[in-house]
């Protein structure tokens, strides 16, 4: 057998049908997972931007009406923090509309509001992850199965010769092992992005959380201040 016979086009086009199954299903799982990681990367970068904006915005001494304001008004291009601040926000006006004044119940309110919001944008910004976390778990395995099979087939056409030498060995061992290398191509892209992302979601969760114990701080300093001010910080 040439070196062109053994080149990896040739070993998959003269694999067997379950072993080019196989190889199918990785490619589209890795262009699929590699689709994945470009927009979760893009969609990101977007949240620390715009969670980053908002924080600076939110610090810089506006007051917490106007703030809420700007963000019912920016509601379709807001940030996952903003989204959060004006669903507390939104749940403290509905109740203080409703001559509701006790201070407990209109933190708690706000803090309801702004879980459930939270629960929402973190079911958002964790789309795709579970597939990459599929996809890096199961592809060495799928690639696995098509080189056992392409052995097992390749074995099993061996059974009718008298001598088995090196050269007729190898291509059929070879259309297996292509298998598990695009098993290891898929996966191994797929699970340093899953780990890069866990990594920076849970850093946006815990922001996210922090944000709204302090908003709540200032929510009850102003409410115990005066009770129906213009809220500020």
């Amino acid at each position: 057998m040439n070196a062109q016979d053994m080149s990896i086009a040739h070993l998959i086009l003269n694999a067997s049908w379950v072993v080019q199954a196989v190889m199918l299903i990785l490619v589209l799982g890795s262009i699929a997972s590699w689709t994945v990681i470009f927009r979760k990367s893009i969609g990101l970068k977007q949240v620390r931007g715009l969670n980053r904006e908002f924080e600076e915005d939110f610090w810089s001494g506006a007051s917490l009406n106007d703030l809420y304001t700007a963000a019912v008004q920016n509601a379709r291009n807001a940030g996952p923090l903003e989204r959060m601040f004006a669903s507390g926000m939104r749940e403290y006006h509905k109740l203080r509309e409703r001559h509701i004044n006790h201070a407990e119940t209109l933190l708690d309110g706000a803090r309801r509001a702004m879980m459930a919001s939270f629960n929402r944008e973190m079911d958002q910004i964790e789309n795709g992850l579970s597939f990459l976390g599929t996809v890096g778990s199961i592809a060495p395995y799928v690639g696995l199965f098509g080189t056992v099979w392409g052995i097992m087939h390749a074995f099993t056409g061996f059974a009718g010769m008298e001598q088995i030498s090196l050269a007729t060995v190898a291509p059929g061992i070879a259309e297996a092992l292509v298998a598990t290398a695009m098993g290891l191509f898929a996966a191994i892209p797929a699970v340093i992005a899953y780990n890069r992302f866990s990594r920076e979601i849970d850093r946006t969760a815990i922001r996210m959380e922090t944000f709204g114990d302090e908003f709540t701080n200032i929510l009850q300093r102003n409410l115990n201040a005066s009770q129906g001010g213009a809220a500020s910080h």
